[in-house]
């Protein structure tokens, strides 16, 4: 299901972006329990980006297979970026992280290990999340976890009570890994999640 969100005031100027959101859950996707996953990326990506975005939504079960057709069909339909949410424990249904490995052409592991750092801050349990990150032709592709307050965290990072960043979170450097691969120009909200980039890379302001 494809969703285009409002473009705020400031981003008429910035790059269009089509993004894949996909939350796993055999419960939700089959209707046991409203799903939360979706809401919570939507929400979270439209505050922090600039740009207009057009959502690609997708609700699955637990099913590998499916996972990782899901994954090829929203990169081949021009997403530059797929986050995924659910399905990266140990439980046996757990293939998320499978899935997306199986479609990789590159892994890049350190999306997953600041993703546990940060979580670790809050539960021990976190040491057993497998969230994975891969790109796949000129899609970067994120498996982020199940809870939104978790989605949160990990994409914004921890801050004191002065709003200072303790621990960067991964999206300051998803806009920059997204330019290397022949993506948009992605541009964030300092307030939300400020990016990072090399002086060279930074597109001049008009």
């Amino acid at each position: 299901m494809s969703e285009i969100a409002t473009a705020p005031q400031d981003a008429r100027a910035a790059d269009p972006v089509r993004i894949g959101i996909v939350s796993v859950s055999d419960r939700a996707s089959s209707g046991v329990y409203e799903d939360q996953g979706l809401p919570a990326l939507r929400d979270w990506l439209s505050r922090a980006l600039k740009n207009p975005i057009t959502f690609e939504s997708r609700l699955i079960p637990d099913e590998e297979s499916q996972i990782s057709a899901t994954l090829i069909g929203l990169v081949d339909a021009g997403c530059s970026l797929v986050l995924t949410t659910g399905g990266t424990g140990p439980a046996p249904r757990d293939v998320t992280p499978e899935a997306t490995l199986a479609v990789a052409h590159k892994e890049m592991p350190g999306f997953g290990e600041q993703m546990r750092q940060i979580s670790l801050r809050f539960v021990p349990t976190a040491i057993l999340s497998r969230q994975v990150a891969v790109i796949r032709d000129k899609s970067l592709i994120i498996n982020l976890p199940g809870q939104p307050k978790a989605i949160q965290e990990t994409m914004e990072g921890l801050k004191d009570a002065e709003g200072k960043s303790i621990v960067p979170g991964i999206f300051a450097a998803v806009p920059y890994c997204v330019d290397l691969i022949g993506g948009p120009y992605l541009e964030t909200r300092d307030e939300v999640c400020k990016s990072f980039r090399p002086k060279s890379a930074i597109r001049p302001t008009v």
